[in-house]
């Protein structure tokens, strides 16, 4: 049976099992990986969602040869430079697959990929799926080799911060989310050329609610083309919006496994501070965000650090 989503108080019958998407910045010479990765699929209920972040290059010609030619439906999308977080909020919004899987302009998946998502899927008894947001899984490298750390058990039913920082599993990760969850749980609607939106907003409360199977299976073809991280040295220069609201959303919702990783909230706090004061924030509304009596203790008592790690940032 297939669901109804509400978008725009007009009923969307899904029609697919996924919609496959691709947020993509000037990335038309990479973009074939992914294309390539959905001609070889062995499952074929998908349509595949390019949302173009306002790219300069060639992409728009790219996708257009490619809708001509491609065994399965492409949708396209342009909006101005606004970030992957407005162009995920776009692609839950739209999408007639059941599921979203987020496929980076730059990487590739294993032809199988679709096809055991769905069985995975298809483990869990039918009476309890509207519990679980999803499927996540394992990574590769283009040689084949694991990315990061491998769940203790395979599979595992669990969420982002047990994940995180009980069981201290790190590395890329893949999956995919049901449509109807993505859309309880948008990014915040916040834009700007040189904002970041942290991924950990979302995914941070998401699986709270509905937690995730974690399954050992490599599925997702990672190439490393040096990410380009914020540092010190850019801290002063980068739109922080984003990695305020980060910090505010371990601080409000992860606090309970303060223990297992105490450097992590420390830091969590601190940052927390020196992202709001870069952003011009209050220091009565950055309190205020916080929700819980401990997290605002930690985050007064880290204040001081906030301060001295924006002052240095000015002085870059």
């Amino acid at each position: 049976m297939h669901l109804q989503p509400q978008v725009d108080n007009e009923v969307i019958q899904f029609r697919y099992t996924f919609t496959v998407f691709t947020p993509t910045y000037n990335r038309a010479h990479t973009l074939h990986r992914v294309y390539e990765s959905l001609c070889a699929q062995t499952y074929q209920s998908f349509e595949w969602l390019i949302v173009n972040d306002g790219s300069t290059d060639h992409t728009e010609q790219l996708v257009q040869q490619w809708q001509q030619s491609a065994p399965f439906p492409i949708r396209y999308h342009r909006q101005e430079n606004s970030g992957k977080h407005i162009a995920y909020n776009y692609a839950a919004k739209v999408a007639l697959g059941e599921f979203v899987v987020n496929l980076d302009s730059d990487d590739a998946c294993v032809p199988e990929a679709l096809e055991r998502f769905q069985d995975y899927w298809n483990q869990i008894p039918p009476a309890q799926r509207s519990k679980y947001s999803g499927i996540d899984c394992l990574c590769q490298d283009t040689e084949g080799k694991i990315i990061g750390d491998r769940f203790p058990q395979s599979p595992m039913d669990s969420h982002v911060a047990e994940i995180r920082y009980r069981l201290r599993i790190s590395g890329e990760k893949w999956g995919m989310q049901r449509t109807d969850v993505l859309r309880e749980f948008p990014f915040p609607d916040v834009q700007g050329r040189r904002l970041e939106m942290p991924e950990s907003i979302v995914w941070t409360r998401l699986t709270r609610q509905y937690p995730a199977r974690y399954v050992n299976d490599a599925l997702r073809i990672y190439y490393t083309n040096g990410a380009d991280q914020i540092t010190r040295a850019r801290w002063a220069e980068k739109d922080t919006r984003g990695f305020f609201l980060s910090n505010q959303t371990t601080l409000n919702y992860d606090l309970d496994y303060f223990w297992y990783a105490p450097r992590t909230f420390i830091k969590a706090a601190a940052n927390c501070s020196r992202a709001g004061l870069h952003c011009g924030y209050p220091l009565r509304q950055q309190v205020n965000s916080l929700t819980s009596i401990s997290a605002r203790l930690l985050w007064l008592s880290l204040l001081p650090l906030g301060f001295v790690l924006w002052f240095r940032d000015t002085r870059q």
